[in-house]
């Protein structure tokens, strides 16, 4: 949630800023916030002005009797009922106006206009390189016609070495965080509606990609920061135990209700998914030297795997909903497009500013004495899926097996090559 003390500062500043996201009415938007947030606060100090004529005649009940006992009660009770009439919802409006770009993210109105900022490794160079499932049906490791008669489609099973390769990804990843001072988590996937609202995830279409417990009011996380960020809500952190640094392992549940007819086929865009994540509670002076922490430690993993990768500054129009500023990174993935290969999604990092954590009230406590919103940022370390698919387009061989990355192999059980079953 946007801070409306600063909206109403410089209005104009803020249209501008949330125009470059593509938010068409962002005049109107911004105006129907300040309107709501003005009738709030006149409502709030009527009622303070009810209360208090309520109390002295409570008091002066108290000496009267007969007739002016009752003329006085029934006043008493006309008070009562306009207090009650002065209750009215802030926040609702400022809850549909996303995040402010940082100043440095790029100005565009899509993916168009995002910036690779570098790009690191070589490009494996294979004869004939094969996609993913290709090669995973070949070895038997991910069975999807089974995943759709048990479960719809965009579901499916990892067996053997595929399974293997997951629980790789995840001890791996949480060696190299935990070392790095992250603490490792494993938070529910059940979120209650209004922290879900306070994430920022719910708006601009965004209730269409999560799944929704009608009758529980809760919600099926889409990644796990979706329930991390509330850890702390509430709460009044001392700015000496900043930054707190969370390595989260969770299953997470997408419809894809944005992406039809798009990768249908296979792991890369399905309903179910597991996923490691960095999520950072830290300063507001100390986020952007986090948020490239964050890209850093990426970057690392990746390296580690030995996957070639670009990373991508989105623009203004491609940020989400939440976010202030947003760095994506791309592996080479040399089986897809026919063989002639291509840059994906698998990772991405944010820092959403004050934005979620003013709706979640995650306060800090200066050295000053002075209570000041917190700063939240998050990560992928893998979204298990797609780093699977990485790995097998990028180490498979001529024969159609598939070599294991170094690092994992102490993970693997032994298997440091995959091959038909």
């Amino acid at each position: 949630m946007l801070d409306i003390k600063k909206l109403k500062e410089d209005e104009a500043a803020a249209i501008h800023s949330l125009e470059a996201r593509g938010l068409k009415d962002a005049k109107k938007l911004i105006q129907t916030a300040i309107d709501e947030h003005e009738a709030y606060v006149h409502k709030l100090q009527k009622a303070e002005v009810l209360k208090s004529k309520l109390n002295s005649l409570s008091k002066k009940i108290s000496t009267l009797q007969g007739d002016e006992k009752k003329a006085a009660l029934a006043e008493a009770k006309k008070f009562s009922a306009a207090t009650v009439n002065t209750n009215v919802v802030s926040g609702m409006a400022l809850s549909r106006l996303p995040n402010i770009p940082l100043a440095d993210v790029p100005i565009g109105l899509n993916a168009t206009g995002n910036i690779t900022i570098r790009e690191h490794g070589k490009h494996v160079k294979l004869q004939e390189p094969q996609d993913y499932l290709s090669l995973a049906e070949i070895l038997g490791i991910i069975d999807m016609p089974r995943g759709a008669k048990v479960s719809g489609s965009r579901f499916g099973y990892l067996k053997g070495a595929g399974a293997l390769l997951e629980f790789a990804l995840i001890q791996y990843a949480m060696q190299e965080l935990t070392k790095a001072g992250f603490t490792a988590v494993v938070p529910p996937v059940i979120v209650n509606e209004p922290y879900m609202e306070a994430m920022g995830y719910l708006a601009q279409g965004g209730a269409d990609e999560v799944y929704h417990l009608e009758k529980d009011k809760q919600y099926l996380v889409g990644t796990s920061e979706q329930s991390v960020g509330p850890y702390h809500a509430n709460e009044l952190i001392p700015e000496k135990e900043l930054p707190k640094k969370y390595a989260a392992f969770s299953t997470c549940f997408r419809r894809e209700a944005g992406s039809y007819g798009k990768d249908t086929k296979g792991i890369l865009r399905v309903h179910q998914f597991d996923k490691v994540e960095m999520f950072v509670v830290c300063a507001p002076s100390d986020s952007e030297k986090l948020h490239h922490e964050l890209l850093a430690m990426q970057e690392k993993l990746v390296q580690g795997l030995g996957i070639p990768y670009r990373v991508v500054q989105l623009c203004t129009g491609d940020l989400g909903f939440p976010s202030a500023k947003t760095y994506d990174i791309e592996c080479w993935l040399p089986g897809q497009n026919s063989g002639k290969g291509e840059y994906r999604e698998t990772h991405s990092t944010s820092n959403t500013t004050d934005y979620q954590a003013r709706a979640l009230n995650i306060r800090m406590k200066g050295q000053d004495g002075k209570n000041v919103i917190a700063h939240l940022l998050n990560g992928t370390a893998f979204a298990i899926g797609r780093t699977i698919i990485a790995i097998l387009e990028n180490y498979q061989q001529s024969d159609g097996s598939v070599k294991i990355p170094e690092v994992l192999a102490p993970y693997m059980h032994g298997i440091n090559v995959i091959t038909k079953t």
